[in-house]
């Protein structure tokens, strides 16, 4: 049996600290990058800007709600619920159907009219502190509304936030990490003794992700459907293009960060510094109604917001093609951008 020698040891531990320390770029990242997570979110989930529920209040002019109104005062002191105007009954009650808001209040009237989407918990929740919040304050019952039309369950909005941030990590991690290591080790060297062009190779590399994205994200839905049935309003296929589309514009993302380095540490505090703040921004698990208007325009420079804009409007509402074309035009031109600044960048050494 082999004899462990700590001296064998403490020569590795020197070397590899010795490796890390000298890598700049990846020993910035260690330090950087948790200051940068803890400022972003720390203003993002600030106490004065984001509360659990969200209650939408019309009629409201601009971005301030009217300082005469019906709402009872303490609902709309209480610390957990964020009121936030609404310019109309029939926008508020289409944000009540999407889940961007969890109670819509008209504030005009008296008692407190008000509006709930039944598939909402959230807005089940936002119902009884109002009720508990008007107990002493009008003797007349609450008058309550349902919603006209159908309403969308929360699985229905919930489902494509899921698969797109599954998209994200496997476009952005099986590309650009991938490409980083080949250089690494070597492989793409010895490439780069072929006919094969940059372009074709970034080319198939993202064909070959996206095939494995697409064949990943057809077979959840088929097995997740069986369980939930998803109510798909618009056309399917159009679901799935707008998830192709979405991939490909990830992946293009993935490309130009490999597109030099060697250095796999780099590159993953890259590639965290881009999906992280994405995934929280992009209305993934929660809607951004009640954040800041600046962190609501934030959240449109990222792909996986059009993504899911679109995706949701062909599940949720019924859209068709010419009414996500916004989406499906910035999707695309993001990918065509990005893929040819990676071929033009790109390096098969360094």
């Amino acid at each position: 049996m082999a004899v462990i020698s700590h001296r064998r040891i403490w020569t590795m531990f020197v070397a590899r600290n010795h490796e890390f320390f000298r890598d700049r770029a990846a020993f910035g990242w260690n330090f950087i990058f948790p200051f940068l997570i803890i400022i972003g979110f720390g203003i993002i989930f600030s106490e004065d800007s984001f509360h659990r529920y969200t209650v939408g209040v019309f009629p409201s002019t601009g971005k301030t709600i009217p300082g005469e109104h019906s709402i009872p005062p303490r609902f709309a002191e209480d610390p957990a619920i964020a009121l936030v105007p609404v310019d109309t009954m029939a926008t508020g009650l289409d944000k009540l159907r999407r889940h961007k808001i969890d109670l819509l209040l008209d504030g005009t009237s008296s008692p407190p009219r008000y509006w709930l989407n039944d598939a909402s918990p959230a807005g089940a929740i936002a119902e009884k502190i109002l009720v508990a919040a008007t107990f002493d304050f009008s003797k007349v019952p609450l008058a309550r509304e349902r919603i006209d039309g159908a309403h969308i369950r929360y699985i229905d909005w919930f489902f494509p936030g899921i698969m797109a941030m599954n998209m994200m990590f496997s476009a952005l991690w099986g590309v650009g990490y991938i490409v980083v290591r080949y250089r690494k080790n070597g492989a793409l060297k010895r490439l780069k003794a072929t006919p094969l062009s940059a372009f074709e190779y970034l080319s198939a590399q993202m064909i070959s992700r996206i095939f494995l994205i697409m064949f990943t994200f057809v077979a959840v839905w088929v097995g997740t459907d069986l369980i939930f049935d998803f109510h798909m309003q618009g056309s399917i296929i159009l679901f799935f293009g707008v998830f192709l589309l979405g991939g490909l514009s990830l992946c293009s993302i993935g490309l130009l960060l490999a597109a030099r380095g060697i250095s796999e540490e780099f590159t993953a505090g890259a590639l965290n510094f881009i999906t992280w703040p994405m995934m929280f921004l992009s209305e993934v698990w929660f809607s951004l109604e009640r954040a800041p208007h600046w962190i609501q325009q934030l959240a449109w420079l990222f792909p996986l917001t059009h993504l899911l804009k679109a995706a949701r409007k062909v599940m949720n509402e019924g859209a068709n093609l010419v009414q996500i074309a916004p989406e499906c035009l910035l999707m695309t031109a993001t990918t065509l951008i990005f893929l040819t600044l990676a071929a033009w960048l790109f390096s098969w050494t360094d």
